[in-house]
């Protein structure tokens, strides 16, 4: 449905230039949930901004249903991006509008008649769970139902694609969880396709299917959530899984250990079994365990006894259980 091929963005400054993008290649399929992860300043708002052309690429090239943006007038780009509404972190309603007002402005826009544009805009208000609130002002409404209302009107316009470009970030945990279950359910539901933008793993690990990470403009891992989760190859992408703990210490100089827990023995006391069969104590530096797909999947860095023999039996332990692990450098930890 959306393909990026060799795509980079260069902003000029006064005396230099910023290049956000650069050479970005993406596929993304209908249907998916696609989530673009990466720290701040990594380029990620950026990069969804030249999906729908907000920002035109500097170079490279965008295709949405096999038709390249570049190549499309005015008239036909708006009517393209009709197909993919947006959806912020600031909500951006307007103030002096009711929520039902809110979500008829794009159908006014489009010259769509009240009256349907009305009765469009309250089986949108059912659909985000706010079907009482159509009289309601935003000032009057809760950062999560003001989401609620942006999404709403962001569906107004029936889009095949829904980008969302930090969405939850202003959100407090519980009503994020609630805002992506909706996304979710839209997404079954509607089968709209989800960019979802964001610095937070957790955000990915509950909904996407697939993740592309971003450092420097550039996309340095990808793949779907699951195989990234279980096996991150980059720095950026095991930090965000495993958060370093500055007080968290080494106690001697005994190896490190990553272990991944698949949705089986994320369930299972691995570690007490582990420390009575080898008779060895390990330290935990960092655990993590996260729902993906409906499965719990977990990691777990330890460290060993600086003691060669205790090391070979844990391995061995762990093989023979076929839990999957690796020896981790200490500065990756």
């Amino acid at each position: 449905m959306i393909e990026l091929k060799n795509v980079s963005k260069t902003f000029q400054t006064a005396g230099s230039s910023v290049e956000a993008v650069r050479d970005v290649s993406l596929t993304i399929e209908k249907g998916d949930i696609y989530g673009i992860i990466g720290l701040s300043g990594a380029g990620k708002s950026t990069l969804v901004r030249c999906i729908n052309f907000l920002e035109r690429p500097t170079a490279g090239q965008v295709f949405f249903d096999g038709v390249d943006l570049a190549g499309l007038d005015r008239r036909a780009l708006r009517n393209a991006r009709k197909s993919m509404s947006m959806i912020f972190q600031s909500f951006n309603l307007l103030s002096q509008r009711t929520t039902l007002k809110n979500i008829c402005y794009p159908l006014e826009i489009s010259k769509v008649p009240r009256e349907q544009a009305i009765e469009k805009a309250r089986q949108l208000l059912e659909l985000v769970g706010l079907a009482d609130r159509e009289d309601a002002y935003p000032s009057q409404l809760s950062g999560g139902q003001q989401q609620r209302v942006a999404i709403a009107r962001a569906l107004a316009t029936d889009p095949q694609v829904l980008l969302c470009d930090e969405a939850t970030s202003a959100l407090d945990p519980n009503t994020t969880r609630s805002i992506l279950t909706l996304l979710r359910d839209i997404n079954q539901k509607l089968g709209v396709t989800i960019v979802v933008i964001t610095h937070e793993m957790k955000v990915v690990e509950q909904i996407c299917n697939k993740v592309a990470v971003m450092e420097a403009g550039q996309i340095i891992e990808r793949g779907f959530v699951r195989d990234v989760f279980l096996a991150p190859k980059s720095t950026v992408a095991r930090d965000l899984i495993l958060p370093k703990n500055e007080a968290v210490q080494k106690v001697d100089d005994g190896p490190l250990l990553r272990l991944v827990f698949d949705g089986q023995s994320a369930f299972s006391p691995v570690l007490s079994n582990l420390i009575l069969e080898c008779r060895t104590p390990v330290n935990i530096l960092r655990a993590n365990t996260q729902s993906i797909g409906g499965k719990v999947f977990g990691q777990m860095i330890l460290q060993l006894p600086n003691d060669s023999a205790a090391s070979a039996r844990v391995q061995a332990y762990l093989t023979e259980q076929k839990i999957q692990y690796s020896e981790e450098d200490a500065d990756k930890c």
